[in-house]
C-alpha cells in the first residue's frame, strides 16, 4: 500500500519544505496536480514546477495531468523528471498513441476515468498501462466528499487485473480519509492520493500514519 500527498493542497510558497516533510514521515510518491483552467476548471502549475521539485526529493514523482490535448506535452514532463505520468481517457481522442508515447519514454503510464466513466472507455489500453487512476471526486478541486459508486469500478479493476494476469496499480484520489481508503483497499486499490487530509491538518505526519495504520487492517 502506497500514499500519494497530493501538493494541491501544501503551501505553494513552500513546496520545498512541505514536499521533504511528508518525505520524511513516511510518503511513497508526490503526487502533482496539472491543470491548465480548460479540462477542469482550475488552473494550477505546468512543467517548470515538477522540474524545480525534482532535485529535492528522491519520491517518484506522480504526475497526473488534467489538462486538453495532453499528448502535446508529454514530452516536456519526462524532460522534467516525471516517474509516473497520467492522462485522462476524456481528454485524449487518441490515447492508445498517448499511452505508446510515455511508455517509449521509459517513465511509468497511467490511464485515468473521472468518477462519470465507465471502466468499458479504458479496458482496451489496460494491458499498456503501471497504474489506472480512479477519480472518486470529479476532478479540479481538492477537499471534495469521496463518491461512493467509485468502489463498484476499483472492484471491476481489480476483477479484469486478476483475469488477464496484468500488473497495473490502482490509485484513488478525492475524498481520501482513513475510512474511505480502507473501503477502497478492500475493493482492490493500492495507491492512495491524500491533499487536504494531510495538508490541511494541523499535524500532517500524524495524518500520515493514520492513513497507513488504516491500510494495514
Amino acid at each position: 500500500m502506497k500514499i500519494a500527498p497530493s501538493i494541491l493542497s501544501a503551501d505553494f510558497a513552500n513546496l520545498q519544505r512541505d514536499v521533504a516533510f511528508v518525505e520524511k514521515h513516511g510518503a511513497d510518491y508526490i503526487h502533482m496536480d496539472v491543470m491548465d483552467g480548460q479540462f477542469v476548471p482550475n488552473i494550477t502549475f505546468g512543467a517548470n514546477v515538477v522540474k524545480a521539485l525534482r532535485p529535492h526529493t528522491k519520491l517518484p514523482l506522480d504526475v497526473h495531468l488534467m489538462i486538453a490535448q495532453p499528448e502535446r506535452y508529454i514530452n516536456d514532463f519526462v524532460e522534467a523528471g516525471a516517474d509516473i505520468i497520467g492522462v485522462h481517457v476524456e481528454a485524449d481522442s487518441h490515447i492508445h498513441r498517448t499511452i505508446q508515447l510515455i511508455k517509449e519514454k521509459n517513465v511509468k503510464a497511467e490511464v485515468v476515468i473521472n468518477p462519470g466513466t465507465p471502466v468499458c472507455a479504458i479496458k482496451h489500453i489496460l494491458g499498456m498501462v503501471d497504474q489506472v487512476l480512479v477519480m472518486t471526486v470529479n476532478p479540479g478541486f481538492g477537499g471534495q466528499q469521496f463518491i461512493e459508486e467509485c468502489l463498484i469500478k476499483i472492484k471491476e479493476l481489480a476483477d479484469l487485473r486478476a483475469e488477464n494476469g496484468y500488473h497495473y496499480d490502482i490509485q484513488v484520489d478525492g475524498g481520501i480519509v482513513p475510512e474511505t481508503a480502507k473501503r477502497c483497499k478492500e475493493a482492490g486499490a493500492n495507491v492512495f492520493v491524500a491533499g487536504s487530509y494531510i495538508y490541511d491538518a494541523e499535524d500532517p505526519a500524524k495524518q500520515i500514519a493514520c492513513l497507513k495504520e488504516a491500510l494495514r487492517g
